[in-house]
Order: structure tokens, then C-alpha cells, then sequence
């Protein structure tokens, strides 16, 4: 994405060689029919007037010639300054665009509260990213690989340019203030140390962590992560599941596809569909099917424990949590009815 400053001074720097261009045209013309100069003769005497290096004249120039060599030198001295001071500027300000790309970027995530640390924009990194993205969460990538950086970065992406190992880069991220943790680095031993560090700075962090073996597994959990994904294992149960029923697995896929427009699940914390400190309701009573044409699929306990097609009469208590199942346009209507951000 090209720096409206760059391309500013850009602009500038074509307007100073187009005055240049013209300056020297004119020059030529001017001492090849004022002065009866050659072309060549015409070409070296403009070069060394605008250049004010001092040689002596090709041959004694009279009055006319001589007012306009002064009109010629004092035109030449303006544009070659100002073609100097844009060359500079923009030679300045390219070195020091990366230095003041990254300031701008590290304002914006010293703004952000409860978002997502991603650590690693490989594959696993970038499904996360793009997922969250889709649900409208707010995260911040940390990756130290600067082409990789500057291959996806946008105005919209907050990247840390650093080494999710060290304690300082996980600052720089905002840990402190953020809610998640996903460590989605190529190696677990890499994995294994942000974990440590992670629940080491902020004990109440939520950390998903990524394991390539299954050894380290028990070991990840152990340093602290809450969830373990094994990627390998994921990919080849479901290869066998499309084996063994194939339209089951693509009516999944279906609903888990992620998009602009076609989110088919949501999440949803009960405190946000009604006030549960004043009465209790139940899944009838919120009434979301003919409300939004949303089903309830699913109901997570303020313990944890999950509830698949739960009866119409559960009651919904704080700090549970509803699983909604929709067409794009139906949780669409579930976020706007209940103003779901």
C-alpha cells in the first residue's frame, strides 16, 4: 500500500524535472538562435549556466544574449534549489517511512482493549486472522519476518514487527490488555516458551496454542494454555470423515465457511439478548425463532459444560452463553434486533 507522503513527494519530484526539462529546451533554443551556437555548442553552454560551474563561454555572447544567459541563470538557479530540496525530502522522508508507519501502528494497538495476540502469520496464523476478522474481533499479528509483514500488511491489520519470545515484543502487543493469546508458531519449543511467558504476565489470559506433536500436547497445557490444537490430527480426522459420511462433513463445512457475508453460526453471551439480573428467562421466552429466524443449537453453562439442542424451557442464567444457527441474513437480524456488536 503506497504512503500518501510518498506519493506527494513523487508528484513533486515529476513537476521539478518537468521544469528542468523545460528550462534546458529553452536554454538550447535560446543560444542556438540568439547566438548562431551549433546544437552541441547551444546544448554545453545551457548545461553550464544551469549548473554554475563556471567555464568560460564557446564565444563572446553580445548584449541580447548576454540578458538572456542572466534571465537564464537566475530561472535555472530556482528550479535546480527547489529540485535539490524535493530530492532531499524524499530521500528522508522513504528512510524514515518505516519508522514512522510503525509509530502510527503502535498508537492504534496502545488503543486496543481485550483483543487477540496472533504469534505467526504462517497458514494456521492467517486462518485465525481471517476468521477473526470475519466476527469483527479485534487483534494484533505478531511476526518476525518483515516480508511477510509487508507482503499482507494494511491500514486495517496491526502487525509487531518482532520475536513473539521476548517479553518486550509481547508488550509492545499489548498484553496486558488483551484477552487471547494465540500461539501459532511453526515449532513447539517456539510455542511452548510464548505460553510460559504469556501466562507468566497475565494469569487470567486465555492461550491457544498450536502443537505440531502430540507429545507436546500434555507439555503445552502444563506451561499454561487453556486449548491444545494438533492441526495434523484435525486435518486427518476430517479427511476420514468425508470417507465414512461426506454429507455430513460438507453440511459442516458449510456452516463453518467464513466470509463478509455468510457467517451462519453465532455465540451468543446471554447478557446480551436481555437483562438476566432482573428475571430469569428461558429460550422460549426470548422467542429467537420468530424474532430473527435463528435457531438455538447449542447452550454453554456458566460452568462450562455444553448443551447440544437444549429444551425450549432451559432457563438462561448470567454469564452463560447461546449457540444460534442462521442463514448470513438471519444472524444478521439476531446482531441488529438485539444490537449485538
Amino acid at each position: 500500500m503506497t504512503n500518501p507522503l510518498i506519493t506527494v513527494y513523487r508528484s513533486k519530484i515529476y513537476t521539478a524535472i518537468t521544469l528542468l526539462v523545460v528550462v534546458l529546451i529553452i536554454g538550447v533554443l535560446g543560444f542556438r538562435f540568439m547566438s548562431n551556437y551549433t546544437w552541441v555548442d547551444a546544448f554545453y553552454m545551457t548545461v553550464i549556466t544551469i549548473t554554475t560551474v563556471g567555464f568560460g563561454e564557446v564565444q563572446p555572447l553580445d548584449d541580447a544574449s548576454k540578458i538572456f544567459t542572466i534571465f537564464l541563470i537566475l530561472t535555472s538557479v530556482i528550479i535546480v534549489g527547489y529540485a535539490l530540496a524535493i530530492i532531499t525530502e524524499f530521500i528522508l522522508s522513504k528512510s524514515n517511512f518505516e519508522d514512522l508507519k510503525q509509530k502510527k501502528m503502535q498508537k492504534k494497538i496502545d488503543g486496543m482493549t481485550n483483543h487477540i495476540i496472533i504469534c505467526g502469520y504462517g497458514r494456521n496464523g492467517k486462518q485465525a486472522a481471517t476468521k477473526l476478522s470475519a466476527h469483527k474481533q479485534p487483534f494484533v499479528i505478531i511476526e518476525k519476518n518483515k516480508a511477510i509483514i509487508e507482503k499482507f500488511q494494511d491500514e486495517d491489520t496491526p502487525f509487531v514487527h518482532g520475536n513473539a519470545n521476548e517479553d518486550d515484543t509481547l508488550l509492545q502487543a499489548g498484553i496486558d490488555r488483551a484477552s487471547t493469546l494465540i500461539s501459532a508458531l511453526p515449532n513447539d519449543a517456539d510455542n511452548l516458551f510464548v505460553v510460559l511467558s504469556a501466562r507468566q504476565m497475565k494469569s487470567d489470559l486465555r492461550i491457544i496454542s498450536r502443537a505440531s506433536q502430540e507429545t507436546s500436547y500434555e507439555k503445552l497445557k502444563l506451561a499454561g494454555a487453556n486449548n491444545v490444537i494438533l492441526p495434523d490430527r484435525i486435518g486427518g480426522d476430517h479427511m476420514a470423515s468425508l470417507v465414512v459420511v461426506p454429507d455430513l462433513i460438507e453440511f459442516i463445512d458449510n456452516l463453518a465457511i467464513v466470509g463478509v457475508n455468510n457467517i451462519n453460526i453465532e455465540e451468543v453471551q446471554v447478557e446480551k439478548l436481555y437483562d438476566p439480573s432482573t428475571s430469569v428467562k428461558t429460550i422460549r421466552d426470548l422467542d429467537l425463532r420468530n424474532k430473527t429466524g435463528c435457531n438455538v443449537i447449542g447452550f454453554k453453562t456458566r460452568d462450562g459444560e455444553y448443551v447440544v439442542n437444549p429444551e425450549a424451557e432451559l432457563k438462561l442464567v448470567p454469564n452463560s452463553k447461546v449457540i444460534v444457527l442462521g442463514r448470513p441474513e438471519q444472524i444478521k437480524k439476531l446482531n441488529t434486533v438485539f444490537s449485538i456488536d
